[in-house]
C-alpha cells in the first residue's frame, strides 16, 4: 500500500469531496482526488494539444506538390 498523510481541509470542503466521491462512485475519497487530478491533467493536454484539432484535415492527393511525382 502506499504511503499516507494527512491532509487539514475545511468542513464545506471535506463535505464537498464527500458528495464528489459519492457523484463518481469512487471508493474512497483518494480515488474521488485522483479522478480530478486526471480530469485536470487531461484538459490540459487538451487545450496545449488541441488548438488545431478542428481546423486540420486529412492530406489527399491533391495535396501533394507537383514536384514529388
Amino acid at each position: 500500500m502506499a504511503e499516507t498523510t494527512t491532509i487539514r481541509v475545511s468542513k464545506n470542503t471535506a463535505e464537498a469531496l464527500e458528495h464528489l466521491r459519492e457523484k463518481l462512485k469512487a471508493q474512497s475519497l483518494d480515488e474521488a482526488i485522483q479522478s480530478l487530478i486526471k480530469k485536470q491533467r487531461k484538459s490540459i493536454l487538451e487545450q496545449a494539444f488541441g488548438a488545431d484539432r478542428d481546423k486540420i484535415k486529412t492530406f489527399s492527393e491533391e495535396d501533394r506538390g507537383e514536384d514529388r511525382y
